[in-house]
Order: structure tokens, then sequence, then C-alpha cells
């Protein structure tokens, strides 16, 4: 049987142990700052679409709980109308685009988000190849693979941060650097294929291979402000968190910002637990790993 790529994610996840340093410890800030902006929480609203089956205008209800929170919030495909409602919720908002055949309508989707108030932009370089050996078609749409140079011209196009996400290797990572984005995103898209590394066994090396030349947010399979600890120790600046989400969006907004905050409070637990005051001061010598 292959191996699940969300399982292989969740037990690394749960392989990583934290050591206590109560000594010295008081309540953190976990406050960050990214692209310029200040945000009460690494916590990010992972780049979803289509909720509107969870509840009434999801799309919507989603971005309004990460402004309630004081979270960026990733959005992922939709209608340009949808988009331009979204940002005007006030959530700081990265519209990720699709690796879309026609170069003209990536050009075109990232001019429209940019112009309409998008925090920054980025694409979605792992939904180019389907499961069947061929180009991806997501929704009638076709896809193709990016190239290096691709991505340069997409980042100058942009005029806003430029977010490559779907980065699961550090060659993957230092291209996306060496394009000029200014953050990647490290993320395996919930198992797109099976098999994958789970991001948080590979965020050292994509780390060293970034050497803080960009951002690195890393999401899938995040449920916890554990989880999000693991994350920040190994290197990451910024957690982003979407199927954890999908339960308490049935409740609207304040669904998603309650679960929010609870994450966020579970984080600030951890923080405090292991002498960490604020998110600079998180210390990756209190994680030991079990064997996996």
């Amino acid at each position: 049987m292959t191996a699940n790529t969300d399982a292989i994610t969740r037990e690394y996840l749960d392989s990583i142990l934290i050591t206590p340093q109560y000594l010295d410890s008081d309540l953190p800030d976990i406050s960050i700052n990214i692209f310029g902006q200040k945000f009460s929480t690494p916590v990010m609203t992972a780049a979803l679409s289509h909720l509107h089956n969870i509840c009434e205008n999801g799309m919507i209800e989603f971005a309004k709980g990460a402004k309630e929170s004081d979270a960026l919030h990733f959005v992922g495909m939709g209608e340009d109308d949808e988009l331009v409602d979204i940002i005007k919720t006030g959530a700081a908002t990265v519209k990720i685009v699709k690796p879309h055949a026609d170069d003209n309508e990536v050009f075109r989707k990232i001019e429209h988000a940019v112009s309409n108030g998008a925090f920054a932009v980025g694409m979605d370089i792992d939904h180019s190849i389907s499961w069947n050996g061929e180009y991806d078609n997501v929704l009638g749409l076709p896809m193709r693979p990016k190239t290096t140079f691709q991505l340069t011209e997409y980042v100058k196009a942009s005029k806003v941060p430029f977010i490559v996400k779907g980065v699961l290797s550090a060659k993957d990572a230092e291209k996306a650097v060496e394009a000029g984005a200014a953050a990647v995103l490290v993320s395996h898209h919930h198992g797109i294929m099976n098999c994958m590394v789970p991001p948080l066994m590979i965020l050292p090396e994509i780390v060293n291979a970034v050497n803080g030349h960009a951002k690195i947010i890393v999401d899938c399979g995040i449920e916890s402000g554990m989880d999000v600890f693991k994350a920040l120790a190994l290197g990451a600046d910024g957690v982003g968190i979407g199927r954890n989400l999908m339960e308490p969006l049935k409740e609207g907004y304040k669904g998603v910002a309650n679960r929010i905050d609870t994450i966020n409070r579970e984080l600030k637990t951890v923080m405090a637990r292991t002498g960490a005051k604020s998110i600079q001061e998180i210390d990756p010598s209190v994680l030991r790993f079990r064997n996996f």
C-alpha cells in the first residue's frame, strides 16, 4: 500500500518532542512583522477556495475571521469579483495564482489582485502535473510547469511581495530566491502526491537554502499551537492553517477567529513553558526527535 502523505506528515509532527524550560519565563508576545506590516500572530489562513459549501459566503467569512484575528490571509482560486469582496473585508490578503498554461492569464490575475489592493501575490507551482502523467487541468483550466525565468517575470510584474507556494525542496527554494521571491511557502498541498516528505522534515534544509533572503511560511497538517511552535522552532516565519479551520467556519467568521484564538493561546503556553518571550526567542534546542 502506498504511504499516505497526510498520515506521514501527522506522524512526523507527533515525533517532535519538547523539553520545557520554566525558569525566567513569562507570558510571550506572539506578534510578527512580515513585508513591513505587523500581525498579532504567526498563524495564517491557508490558501483555500470554494468554501460556499461550508457556510454562506464562506470565502468572505474566512477572510473576516483572519481580519478579526489580525492574521495574514491567503486565498486560492476564485472569481475576480470574489477576490475584490475578500480584500474589501480589510484582511491583508495574499492571492495565490494557479500555474495557468496561458501566461497572459497569469499576468492578468496578478495585475487584477494588485490593482484591487492585495497585500501580496504568489503562485501555486505544484499544480502543474496531474496524477495521470499529463499536464494538470483544474476545473477546466489547463496548467503547465513554470520555469525560474517565468517566475522572475511574475515577480517583476507583481509590484508587491511575491510568494512561491508548493516549495518542498532546497533546490526549488534556491530557484525561488533566484527569481526574486519575497517568501516561499513550504507545502505538499495536502498530499498532492503520495510519499512526499513532511514539510517540517525538509524545513531546516529550506531554511539553509534561503539563508535569510526570503520569508518562510509552512502549511499542511498544522492543527494546534504545539504544531505551530514546532514549525517556528524549525525556522518558519509564519504557519498556515486550513483544514483545521473548516469545522469552525460553519459558525462563520467568529468560529474561525475563535479557533485561531485557541491556537494562539496554545502557542503562548508552549512558548512560556520553553522560555521564549517572543517569536524571535523560540529556541530550536528545546526540540527532541524520536525515531520516525
